[in-house]
């Protein structure tokens, strides 16, 4: 397996692609604060070359989304269009409703279940699960939930995960996210169907915003995926045969990058452990 190649700046691969799809958390904030230069970057990219498709595996429709983005001061010239794992798993949602459903997760997810008819209950009620995340992000681990998730596992419950992001950096922080629970519920005998990355739908949504942006069919050698995220961003790149570019400095970044900058030998050897490739490597998105 070879080394992706380290770039300096986006302005290497400029005219080499059409299209970004590129992470949301990690590379363009951390949940407290947006990063400037990666937002300059995409900006420019999106004014000089063509269109920028956020993809995020934020659980909740994309509207609130975008007013997070602002309260960040990320820009709107810094992206097209945003999709996000809520968009794609209110499809699955409403094929279950009206349930019942056992919904985890914080208050501020409750707007992915407007509109789509479904009636809520405890778990020895629900007919599935839906998850976003832990019910408090902050103290909240996976295991809190093993006992409660066995007796739903035995009755043969599916549960819906709409963010498959199994950690994010909030702030110097890394919390559980919803892709934890999921991989607690898979790890007991359960069965979880997840719609974000790096499942197909989120793609099959973003490529078709991209291709309408365009104007034309998309050419998949000229889509470049942009992320931090080894088991999301750079795992569905490669199931969807997409180059990638992959951000040191978000999770890994403890790792990855040190006061030399990148390194490039830890993050080939991150990649290899996960059986993945990307093409470029940088550790934070500047023009």
């Amino acid at each position: 397996m070879t080394s992706p190649t380290v770039i300096s700046g986006l302005r290497e691969l400029a005219t080499r692609y059409d299209v970004l799809l590129c992470d949301v958390w990690g590379v363009i904030h951390n949940g407290r604060e947006s990063f400037p230069e990666a937002c300059a970057a995409l900006a420019r990219f999106r004014a000089e070359v063509g269109p920028v498709i956020l993809i995020s595996n934020a659980p909740r429709p994309h509207p609130p989304i975008v007013e997070q983005l602002d309260s960040l001061l990320v820009p709107r010239a810094a992206w097209t269009k945003l999709v996000t794992s809520g968009d794609a798993t209110r499809a699955l949602l409403a094929e279950r409703a009206p349930g019942p459903v056992w919904a985890i997760g914080p208050e501020r997810d409750a707007v992915l279940y407007e509109g789509l008819g479904l009636r809520f209950a405890e778990p020895a009620d629900a007919a599935f699960i839906s998850v976003t995340g832990p019910y408090d992000d902050e103290r909240e681990e996976p295991l809190d939930y093993r006992d409660r998730f066995a007796g739903c596992v035995a009755r043969g419950l599916e549960l819906i995960c709409a963010n498959p992001d199994i950690v994010v950096q909030r702030g110097d922080k890394l919390i559980y996210c919803g892709g934890a629970l999921a991989e607690l519920y898979t790890a007991l005998g359960g069965r979880s169907i997840m719609a974000g990355k790096p499942h197909p739908p989120i793609y099959d949504m973003a490529l078709a915003d991209a291709a309408a942006q365009l104007g034309r069919p998309l050419d998949p050698a000229r889509v470049l995926c942009v992320g931090d995220g080894l088991p999301t961003d750079i795992r569905g790149a490669n199931a969807r045969g997409l180059d990638v570019l992959f951000v040191a400095n978000g999770i890994h970044g403890g790792e990855t990058v040190g006061p030399a900058g990148l390194n490039a030998a830890v993050v080939k050897d991150l990649l290899r452990q996960e059986g993945l490739t990307a093409t470029w490597a940088m550790a934070d998105i500047v023009w």
